[in-house]
């Protein structure tokens, strides 16, 4: 039998996390449930907005990242994320892996699982398939970063790498820019050409399928670096990047040369603790050689969506925008997407004790 809701601090009510006589239960959410949910674009986008600017107030808690790196001859690593949000009071952990060969076995390079938790009580809320909140997250705090850092006239785009963040991070600029032209590339003529279908049959917007970064990135007004490296090489070059220009690096290997940050008039992060945690990230050279600093950093985005930092000032401002992924955007995904299944009863709901 379905057990009743409970209300939590904070006035939420989370369906499963009711106590009965001997038990206590939370909902399991499997990646085709989360699919059937029908969640859209816009409540995908406002969640992570809404959850950036509570880190803006001051409304969340994170602790940086952890790695976990088996001993596996370098085929990857996982990633452990951790955050809580106190408005409406939900802890949250996820565990995701980043392995770049999966797609050699048929499986996406970035499979995670995320948990979330009864701050109160510690008691486990709901167990659910990361794998699509991590891509759909990281598209939509590109997104929001576009919003508030790139023109608004921005027409056409340069996306380097074609993994599943890609596709959110294209379709979801797409819309906010109505753009004129999508440039799409990767290592893998395949994946790109493969990339540029999955594009075409979401959008009128013109793509188009480049050989090298260099003629992605050429005249772009946006630039997104989402490279799957192994080893740091500079698909991103200083030179290509022209005035006006809104910069997305995220890779988590360097695919930037050094100087980028020299012509650069505001860099912008997701968190700054974040920023300088662990050994991966696409300007874990720059920071570590102190090209960013607290000092030469202009604000967090948190700051700039709550306007105690401004955005952009400037047509002709360079802008680069530094998001390494928070676990506050997995939770408010997460807790949008358990609020549809608890409507629609779906899932399965697990027996924990």
């Amino acid at each position: 039998m379905m057990p009743a809701a409970r209300t939590a601090a904070g006035g939420v009510s989370y369906q499963g996390r009711c106590r009965l006589t001997g038990g206590l239960w939370l909902r399991f959410l499997s990646g085709p449930d989360i699919g059937s949910l029908g969640l859209s674009n816009a409540e995908i986008v406002a969640a992570v907005e809404d959850a950036v600017r509570a880190h803006g107030d001051g409304r969340v808690v994170i602790e940086p990242r952890v790695h976990l790196v088996p001993d596996n001859d370098g085929s990857g690593h996982f990633n452990v994320l951790r955050g809580h949000l106190s408005d409406p009071g939900v802890s949250g952990v996820k565990v995701v892996g980043d392995f770049v060969a999966n797609y050699a076995v048929g499986l996406p390079s970035e499979l995670g699982l995320l948990t979330l938790y009864d701050p109160v009580t510690g008691a486990p809320v709901a167990i659910m398939d990361a794998t699509l909140i991590t891509a759909c997250r990281t598209g939509a705090m590109t997104a929001v970063g576009a919003r508030y850092l790139a023109r608004p006239d921005s027409r056409v785009l340069g996306h380097v790498g074609a993994r599943g963040t890609a596709f959110w991070n294209v379709v979801l600029l797409d819309e906010l820019f109505g753009l004129e032209e999508i440039r799409v590339t990767s290592r893998r003529p395949e994946s790109r050409e493969a990339f540029a279908r999955q594009l075409a049959a979401v959008t009128d917007t013109r793509i188009r399928v480049t050989a090298t970064a260099e003629e992605a990135f050429d005249d772009a007004d946006i630039l997104v670096e989402a490279s799957r490296l192994i080893q740091p090489e500079p698909l991103l070059r200083t030179a290509w990047v022209k005035p006006g220009a809104f910069v997305v690096p995220y890779g988590t290997v360097s695919a930037v040369e050094l100087d980028l940050l020299d012509v650069m008039d505001k860099v912008v992060v997701d968190d700054w603790r974040e920023a300088q945690s662990g050994r991966f990230g696409a300007l874990r050279r720059h920071v570590d050689t102190g090209r960013l600093s607290a000092a030469s950093l202009h604000a967090e985005l948190g700051q700039v969506v709550t306007g105690r930092r401004p955005g952009r000032e400037r047509d002709d401002e360079r802008i680069l925008f530094w998001h390494r992924g928070l676990a506050i955007l997995d939770i408010a995904v997460g807790l949008a997407i358990l609020a549809r299944a608890e409507r629609q009863d779906a899932g399965t709901m697990l027996r924990y004790r």
